[in-house]
């Protein structure tokens, strides 16, 4: 006798459930992903896909960041930032200078290696530093700090930050240019972030008394060169895919679970804002109506853009509409404060922190919320007292 097979209604309803809470999961973990996506899906019905959303990707960034994301973590596997954290908690001895030596570290190192890479280098740092210390308050306003002085001591420079070089090519800046337009920006933003660093407390903090485990040379080598081969690439003088193909070869012969260690979702969320990006200057009308608002707004307009599509994006964007480089220059720079897709090195923090243990998400939002727009505004109101 035939035998009828119907589904089990209850099995179907809780695998229909395991989908749904993983999709849930998913949104949760990565909101800044999911919202770059749904903006670019929106983009696309005003834009339709076509040969030209190829150009919209700058694969020169994505391959540099997966390069570095590999390098970094080869020389974390064998124990370098273990040796580093130990010799910084025994040079700081609180919590306080251990914090302004982070920062410090960032604001002046991507003026020459870029805010992207200065971040991905001292975060990781930072949270392996802080895993020994008690003080989750403290630990997200380094973190902040650092992202801050990230993205404001790159502005200091034309190769610290893609933004930097575009304006200085497109509109002929010379160095002197530059540093002027630059540096009164520069030297407030330096005091208002070792003013704020004095938030973390000076209580005393001390190396693990654990020796950590010992360097493999070769290895170590092996890693540093790749990163070599990265701060190469960012300098132009290597093309990016030299760079790319050396992290994964670097990978396959020393340690393949490094593959698995690069941040796909991160990579992912850049490329739904390049095509965000791409179709939003695409569109007509939004080109005309940055044509009627930008003249003699160009500070105010392209830092409040910043905040919607990033500052490389809008100093792209906005560079058609305005001969006004300088003014150009200080807003889109500005601008990297603000929302943390405003400088999309501030996404690498944020996803940083989101991945490790014990991350309180909501408090680290608050606090970069509220040190990024304080800045912001303090730093609009007296770069437009100087252009005035």
């Amino acid at each position: 006798m035939a035998h009828s097979i119907t589904a089990d209604p209850r099995r179907a309803g809780h695998s229909h459930s395991n989908i749904l809470r993983k999709i849930l999961a998913f949104i949760k973990a990565q909101p800044v992903l999911i919202a770059a996506f749904l903006l670019a899906v929106t983009t696309m019905f005003f834009v339709p896909p076509d040969a030209q959303y190829i150009g919209y990707c700058n694969f020169a960034v994505l391959a540099e960041l997966f390069a570095l994301m590999i390098a970094v973590a080869g020389l974390r596997s064998v124990g370098l930032f273990e040796k580093l954290t130990a010799f910084l908690l025994g040079k700081a001895g609180s919590v306080r200078r251990l914090s302004q030596i982070f920062v410090l570290l960032c604001f002046f190192s991507s003026m020459l290696v870029t805010n992207d890479v200065a971040l991905i280098t001292f975060v990781p740092l930072t949270l392996l530093a802080f895993s020994g210390i008690n003080d989750e308050k403290s630990r997200i306003i380094t973190i902040v700090l650092e992202t801050v002085a990230a993205n404001l001591g790159s502005m200091m420079t034309p190769v610290g930050n893609p933004q930097n070089l575009y304006i200085y090519d497109e509109f002929g800046l010379n160095a002197m240019q530059f540093v002027t337009t630059m540096l009164p920006a520069g030297i407030i933003s330096l005091v208002l972030i070792l003013a704020l660093s004095f938030l973390v407390p000076k209580k005393v903090c001390a190396a693990d008394k654990k020796e950590p485990k010992k360097l493999s040379a070769c290895l170590t080598v092996v890693y540093a060169a790749l990163f070599a081969l990265c701060l190469l690439t960012v300098f132009k003088v290597l093309p990016y895919p030299v760079c790319a193909a050396a992290a994964v070869i670097a990978a396959l012969f020393t340690d393949r679970k490094l593959l698995l260690k690069a941040d796909y979702a991160l990579l992912l969320t850049f490329v739904c804002f390049f095509v965000f990006v791409g179709n939003i200057s695409r569109i007509g009308e939004v080109s005309t109506f940055f044509s009627g608002v930008l003249e003699g707004r160009e500070v105010v307009v392209s830092a409040l853009l910043s905040q919607v599509i990033s500052n490389v994006p809008a100093a792209v964007m906005l560079s058609g509409f305005t001969g006004n480089g300088t003014a150009l220059l200080v807003g889109v720079n500005l601008g990297g404060l603000g929302t943390p897709i405003a400088s999309m090195a501030s996404l690498i923090s944020l996803q940083f922190y989101r991945s490790s243990e014990n991350a309180q998400s909501g408090k680290y939002i608050a606090v970069f919320s509220a040190v990024n727009f304080g800045m912001l505004a303090v730093l609009l109101a007296a770069q437009l007292l100087i252009f005035r």
